[in-house]
């Protein structure tokens, strides 16, 4: 698909701006160099190439949160249809919407959501091949650009081979004049593409900076910690049932009878993955990054709770920002612009008219999602002994136990009392308490009241209706506010794309999918659950939970560290892609996606679990559809199993 029919290079990076506390990072973000006419000229001097090392990151700097596969398919979040936008990415869970036509979020031709990344290697490749060019370039400066190319040329080929398993490998593009069929080229096998990365991403670590030192400019371009990561991530993908050893695929070769998967499982990958991610969390260490507090400063009310300093330091660990989080390893390099969509209203003047300034709240929060959080024991809800999983909708009315959590004499469900921090961190459910929204005064905590049109936070027009009545409070910011008729003010922050709790939860299924059980893969799970407030695991799962062993054994492991990495990273754009590495999707997705009743104003009609829609993946979407055109066009290409 690189097709190269013309020399006039487009250097345009789009308008996504770096706009939150480095707006005024213009230098590397906001660039919109001019188009050019030759290759000679964009190469001529420092400056220009510079400008076109730039191009080579806007493919990265598109790679949106909504039109993340690892986001569109995990079904954490639902969305009405009828609202259109990224609705229509939200849809592809359900069955209907995913064609060989026209695939959604086509990362391999750009089209319907997805950047075309052939065309970004493609730049990638053209940066390489003329970086000698300009003569005022210094040796550093040059070392650094080509380590910065080859890891986004990395990631993009990674990107592509999540979504489509074996995929063309142009290491250098073609010359002008190349005839047609020399620029169809076939799919190389899954373990080809995983191992170019991964070299790729090695030559890149040697040459990038340790930390970017002049954030104000530079904030947002890679960094040797953000390539270690990557690598361990690439290898973590690579060693899991999907891409290893993968029996559905065993029959899925190219036309010229090359096997596309290797049907032989090789428990050296998880070795190679560990150690990959090893080597990143030692880096990490070594750049000062750590698991994030939140620590009050002086602007805070005095004696903040326990209670309140834990939920601000799961919150925190994802919208805090970018210059200050210790836990960030790399975020995405735009705002993230959906949090009006995540608030519920907790202010009666929200509800009111249709031109009013009120939060639409439409992000909705199934109730499967909600039940992927552990009790207050650190286990999971139907595993824990002590609490009644089956009478978990029943009602219940709060007490002072409870006070901090959920509003005093409120009728809600048991499901919403006894939880982990964590799920009060990322859930508002009707009768909880919604911190932050205007006030940071502990006393003056707002709630979300959701029974029915008349309440506060219940459904109003299509535009301003949460369709399950929970809401993902974890991706709001708690000093966004929305106070009476007052603008909607935003606290911006980079939604991550790696966090150090999620290496730390990495590196812990490597050891044990290699070894089995072992201290280091409970230190690292403990170190992620101690921030959320828990215990460790052995010691939680010894006391509470009705599968004890569980812990002893690599497969009982295995449902803990899947579990934590849903738990820890739940609405972070990462559960779609484990899912689907793990092969757990068909399985683990295939439960009604149900919220309450949210028009009936009653604690027993408003609890009445309503079905959305049912999940509808097959095995067939574990791997995205090359598009027919894309068939039609290169008679070397074969299309994904299934479809």
């Amino acid at each position: 698909m690189l097709k190269n029919n013309s020399l006039l290079i487009k250097l345009f990076l789009g308008g996504v701006l770096f706009i939150s506390m480095v707006s005024s990072c213009k230098k590397f973000l906001d660039v919109t160099p001019p188009n050019v006419g030759t290759l000679d000229y964009a190469f001529r001097n420092r400056n220009e190439a510079e400008n076109y090392l730039f191009t080579c990151y806007n493919a990265l700097q598109s790679l949106s949160y909504a039109s993340d596969p690892g986001f569109a398919i995990s079904s954490e979040i639902i969305y009405p249809p009828e609202l259109g936008g990224i609705a229509t990415f939200l849809q592809i869970a359900r069955g209907n919407a995913m064609t060989t036509s026209a695939p959604l979020l086509n990362y391999w031709e750009g089209a319907l959501g997805g950047v075309n990344l052939f065309q970004a290697i493609r730049k990638c490749n053209i940066m390489l091949e003329n970086i000698d060019k300009p003569i005022d370039l210094t040796a550093g400066e040059k070392a650094r650009w080509i380590a910065e190319v080859k890891f986004l040329k990395a990631y993009y080929i990674y990107y592509l081979a999540r979504m489509y398993g074996p995929i063309p490998l142009y290491k250098e593009n073609f010359p002008i004049d190349a005839p047609t069929e020399a620029l169809q080229i076939r799919r190389e096998p899954v373990d080809e593409v995983f191992k170019y990365v991964a070299q790729l991403l090695d030559e890149a670590s040697a040459d990038l900076p340790q930390q970017i030192l002049n954030p104000v400019d530079e904030l947002g371009r890679v960094t040797k910690l953000i390539a270690l990561s990557v690598k361990a991530e690439v290898l973590a993908t690579a060693a899991s049932p999907l891409f290893n050893g993968n029996p559905d695929y065993a029959d899925f070769k190219d036309k010229e009878g090359t096997q596309l998967f290797n049907p032989s499982f090789d428990v050296q990958k998880w070795t190679r993955a560990a150690t990959a991610c090893k080597a990143a969390i030692d880096e990490a260490a070594l750049v000062g990054k750590r698991l994030y507090e939140f620590v009050p400063n002086a602007t805070f009310p005095p004696n903040l709770s326990d209670s309140l300093k834990r939920l601000l330091t799961i919150q925190n660990a994802i919208t805090e920002k970018w210059d200050i989080n210790p836990e960030l390893i790399w975020a995405l390099n735009f705002t993230f612009p959906y949090q009006p969509q995540c608030m519920a209203r907790i202010y009666s003047a929200n509800s009111g008219s249709e031109n009013s300034y009120g939060a639409p709240g439409t992000f909705a929060v199934p109730i499967a999602t909600t039940e992927l959080f552990y009790t207050n024991h650190g286990v999971p809800i139907e595993e824990d002994k002590t609490w009644d999983y089956n009478g978990r909708f029943n009602l219940r009315t709060s007490d002072d136990a409870h006070s901090f959590y959920i509003v005093p004499n409120y009728s809600t469900i048991a499901a919403n009392f006894n939880r982990e921090p964590r799920y009060y961190a990322s859930i508002g459910f009707d009768g909880g308490y919604w911190y932050g929204g205007g006030t940071i005064d502990q006393k003056a905590m707002k709630s979300v009241k959701a029974q029915g049109p008349n309440s506060i936070s219940g459904p109003m027009d299509a535009a301003r209706t949460n369709i399950t009545a929970i809401w993902p409070k974890k991706l709001v910011h708690y000093l966004s506010n929305y106070i009476d008729d007052k603008p909607v003010s935003i606290e911006p922050y980079h939604m991550p794309r790696m966090r150090l709790s999620g290496l730390f939860l990495l590196y812990a299924e490597c050891l044990n999918e290699a070894n089995g059980p072992s201290p280091e893969v409970y230190e690292y799970i403990d170190k992620v659950r101690a921030k959320a407030g828990l215990n460790g695991v052995v010691a939680s799962w010894t006391n509470f939970s009705k599968t004890p062993g569980a812990v002893s054994t690599k497969d009982g492991m295995r449902r803990i560290i899947h579990r934590e990495r849903r738990s820890e990273l739940c609405f972070e754009a990462q559960a779609g892609w484990d899912l689907r590495r793990w092969k757990e999707m068909t399985g683990q997705l295939s439960r009604p996606m149900q919220g309450w009743s949210i028009r009936q104003s009653t604690p027993q009609t408003f609890y009445q679990q309503v079905t959305q829609f049912i999940p509808a993946y097959t095995n067939r979407d574990y791997l995205w559809p090359l598009s027919d055109a894309v068939i039609l066009y290169n008679k070397k290409n074969v299309q994904n199993p299934l479809w």
